[in-house]
């Protein structure tokens, strides 16, 4: 499942670029970088047959694990051993520049898989996740079941981890556009991160990198996001098995529906050593 070699030239992280700067009344000309934002295909392969599954906007970086975590969130797939091979497109018929942006990932075996979860995911954008509505029923007919009980963590542990989070966050510094996502243990440290123009790319970046590492479920840790959660980062959160999600800033109604209803900690407004706990709050100690 290694990225295949080859000729083309893949977009970084980051793009360069030039930027007037007004300050004290003054105009002055400065480099600076931009988080890179482009489009990734996700294209199945299972027997004979090839579909695309999904196109979102994301920060080129990790794409095997965007997509290997987007499968996996999403119920296509259930364990690391189902994919035989994750590689770019080589088809000669696309353009060199795009092909780079589109990732095949080829299941083992010639059985059927669902896909009729992903009709909403088509077309998803980097700032609110998928489009279109989403529904608890769904997560009930895919059989998710409710967290394990987890560990009991600190609120001096939780208090720690937005400053973890931003420490690790290399592409922020460069660029001042990125969302992170973040493991951590029970005892609070910082396990992985990745960053990306979405929220949900960075999850499921992380929780991709989890499922190739053989690390599912994430029953004894911590997920951290910057910014708001949604139904789609819990989602995730909760395929991937994780007990306790915090975020910078506020979550949604949504989400705090599926934290309650499948016994996730849900946390919110994590700053300054202070939180609001949505659901099951005997897993913080105080």
């Amino acid at each position: 499942m290694l990225e295949k070699a080859t000729g083309k030239t893949r977009r970084g992280s980051k793009t360069k670029t030039r930027v007037r700067v007004v300050e004290n009344g003054q105009m002055r000309v400065r480099p600076d970088s931009l988080a890179t934002e482009e489009p990734m295909e996700i294209r199945l392969l299972t027997g004979a047959a090839k579909q695309t599954v999904a196109v979102t906007m994301r920060t080129p970086g990790a794409d095997f694990e965007l997509a290997a975590g987007f499968l996996y969130g999403e119920g296509i797939i259930s364990s690391r051993d189902e994919i035989k091979k994750i590689s770019y497109c080589v088809d000669p018929d696309v353009d060199a520049e795009q092909q780079y942006n589109i990732v095949n990932v080829e299941l083992r075996g010639d059985r059927d898989y669902d896909l009729r979860s992903l009709e909403r995911h088509f077309y998803t954008t980097s700032a609110c996740g998928v489009c279109g509505k989403a529904s608890l029923e769904q997560l009930e007919l895919r059989g998710c079941p409710v967290v394990s009980p987890g560990p009991e963590v600190s609120a001096e542990t939780i208090y720690s981890l937005p400053e973890k989070l931003r420490e690790a966050q290399g592409l922020f510094d460069a660029t001042g556009g990125l969302h992170a996502a973040a493991l951590f243990g029970a005892d609070g440290d910082l396990l992985a991160l990745r960053e990306d123009v979405g929220r949900h790319n960075a999850t499921d970046k992380l929780i991709g990198w989890a499922l190739m590492q053989g690390r599912l479920p994430l029953s004894e840790n911590i997920v951290m996001v910057s910014g708001r959660s949604s139904f789609e980062i819990l989602q995730k959160c909760l395929t991937a098995g994780v007990p306790l999600v915090c975020a910078i800033s506020a979550p949604s109604s949504l989400a705090v529906d599926v934290a309650r209803q499948f016994g996730i900690t849900l946390v919110g407004f994590l700053r300054n050593e202070r939180f609001n706990v949505y659901s099951a709050p005997e897993r913080v100690s105080v």
